[in-house]
């Protein structure tokens, strides 16, 4: 018997597997709700083989997530009441005091097919444009479209270097900039960057490995009742997706509302000064480099504490995300026998501060 999850299925026109529906792969599906919660997480990388229920959990994670504001002409889908984060002709319009069209509309997911090039990632300039009428057209790209959405990367360790590299850096900063000829258009390009891949295919090289917020391994179901169920369950969703997605809408809406609340609430999120010093410790004895891996640790798990409806921060939370924030920003020395665990560095870090 082949180690695959056979829950693996393709969206229908009546929607997407539902999320809720999806059988096992927590670890997964965690990673994906940290990430809806604050996309400042920075990602997540998902990494397994085929069949493991990947690209099924991504765009059922769009299904779930909770309509938005959007300004109803622009090209980005700018927050009509968030000036900060509005492209520059809704903020000239806004400043203008022009009133911005607007409607509701869900996020949904982008794709970023592997042959792309970068001018179809980032958008293009008409340079010529400029030339004659002192104005550069900008031809939005997969970028603009990614705004307040979810940006999909399958088989992101197949897509080309400085592609990823221009990927994380827009996801990094929160806005894209083109340049072409001295002359240069920005705008903003927020969203919740998602990549999958099979290792067996190539990896990430470790500087781009190391720009992902979380990285979660997936592994097929080997116990025999839920594999049981996971077929169950798709034969169910292929007879009849809109019926099946019926069952699952009310534990999709509380999900829905749970993401919703955990948002509200994770600015009241305080992490103990205990806690503070056992990130800090766990990521010296592992031998992190910078910052990123202590960042990323409180970002997750302050998510996971508002998730839970907690308040502040525990250990036991911090268990819980450690590895898929950590695991991927460790190396292995040449010549080292063995590497400290996320776990056991972990574990003594809390023992020595937070105990």
């Amino acid at each position: 018997m082949t180690n695959t999850d056979l829950q693996t299925t393709e969206s229908t026109t009546d929607g997407p597997f539902p999320f809720t529906a999806l059988v096992n792969q927590e670890s997964m599906k965690r990673a994906l709700v940290l990430n809806a919660i604050n996309p400042t997480i920075g990602g997540v990388l998902i990494r397994g083989e085929r069949g493991t229920a990947k690209s099924t959990a991504v765009r059922a994670l769009s299904d779930v997530l909770p309509e938005q504001t959007v300004v109803s002409d622009c090209p980005y889908g700018c927050p009509p009441d968030a000036i900060e984060r509005m492209c520059e002709e809704c903020r000239h319009r806004t400043q203008a005091g022009e009133s911005l069209p607007t409607e509701t509309r869900p996020m949904r997911v982008v794709d970023l097919p592997l042959d792309a090039t970068e001018d179809r990632l980032t958008g293009t300039l008409d340079i010529e444009q400029a030339l004659g009428e002192g104005q550069a057209r900008f031809e939005p790209g997969v970028l603009a479209a990614a705004n307040r959405n979810i940006l999909y990367v399958d088989e992101v360790n197949l897509l080309d270097d400085h592609l990823v590299d221009a990927l994380l850096d827009a996801a990094a900063m929160g806005e894209n900039v083109v340049e072409r000829e001295g002359i240069s258009h920005r705008h903003p390009a927020e969203f919740i960057l998602v990549g999958t891949m099979n290792p067996e295919e190539g990896s990430l090289r470790p500087q781009l490995l190391d720009r992902f917020g979380l990285v979660v391994d997936v592994e097929g179901v080997d116990d025999v009742a839920d594999r049981v169920e996971i077929s169950d369950r798709r034969a169910a969703f292929e007879a009849d997706p809109a019926g099946f997605r019926r069952e699952y809408a009310e534990k999709e809406a509380a999900l829905t509302g749970d993401i919703v609340d955990a948002r509200d609430r994770l600015d009241s999120v305080s992490i103990p000064v205990p806690v503070k010093r056992a990130i800090a410790e766990t990521n010296i004895r592992l031998g992190v480099d910078g910052h990123r891996g202590d960042n990323t640790l409180r970002r997750a798990v302050r998510a996971l504490a508002a998730f839970r409806g907690d308040t502040a921060v525990t250990t036991a939370m911090l268990r819980e995300v450690a590895g898929m924030a950590l695991d991927h920003r460790t190396v292995q020395l040449p010549f080292e026998e063995e590497s400290t665990s996320v776990e056991d560095a972990l574990s003594a870090a809390i023992d020595e501060h937070a105990t």
